[in-house]
């Protein structure tokens, strides 16, 4: 899968997403990721990207044309054979992101193109020519999109073949199935008078995966019951 990434600051993003396990997968060739800088595309001789809005108003808007000639770059069939593509741009104003979300794109999409605003937001022409959703990491505002891109492409990405070792990795997870994932110990066997449930230690696997259901159900109840409607039976 391919993750292109539209921003004023590629360096964050890429000083992100180019380490760990994501970092890794693209090193392995599992997924690629690209951070474009849409300042290299302004028209204007002194490079910029923004201006004051119509209407009046404090701060600055993203001008449309360096946002759309990136977006046309890295749609360049010579260098872009991708079929299903679909460009989010990250706001406020957009659905809220879930794990389901990531499935959905992970699942019905081979090239996601992410759309990163700035300053007091994008000119809605652009938005409207190039833009097929926009996305939401919660009810509350950022500086920019970088950080919630970088976000939804972590999500997605670990979701693609051979990013994580296993897919168990993910399946037995927290909010997969609509459950928190069960509490999880490893040595010492005791740390501060606290001992790791007999249980885990008996061998005995039905006995294990009935105790992890438990719990689950137990943090699930306690913390987040309004998941609990969305439970895999």
């Amino acid at each position: 899968m391919r993750f292109d990434i539209m921003t004023l600051f590629p360096e964050m993003v890429m000083g992100v997403l180019g380490e760990s396990i994501i970092g890794r997968a693209v090193k392995a060739g599992f997924i690629e990721v690209n951070a474009h800088n849409f300042r290299d595309y302004s028209e204007d001789k002194h490079k910029r990207v923004d201006d004051t809005p119509y209407g009046g108003g404090k701060g600055m808007l993203l001008k449309p044309e360096p946002i759309y000639n990136c977006y046309r770059a890295i749609t360049d069939p010579a260098t872009n054979k991708c079929e299903r593509r679909h460009v989010i741009f990250m706001s406020p104003q957009g659905k809220i992101f879930n794990q389901q979300k990531a499935k959905e794109l992970r699942d019905n999409y081979d090239n996601l193109i992410i759309l990163c605003g700035h300053y007091e937001g994008v000119d809605q022409r652009v938005i409207d020519e190039i833009v097929d959703e926009e996305i939401s990491i919660g009810d509350f505002v950022l500086t920019g999109g970088e950080i919630p891109a970088c976000i939804v492409t972590d999500a997605v990405a670990r979701l693609c073949d051979g990013v994580l070792a296993d897919a168990e990795c993910y399946e037995k997870e927290s909010l997969t199935g609509g459950l928190l994932e069960y509490p999880q110990y490893t040595r010492p066997y005791e740390f501060h008078g606290m001992k790791v449930p007999d249980v885990l230690i008996s061998g005995h696997h039905a006995n294990i995966e009935k105790w992890r259901d438990e719990e689950s159900v137990k943090k699930t109840m306690a913390s987040r019951p309004d998941l609990m409607k969305n439970r895999k039976i």
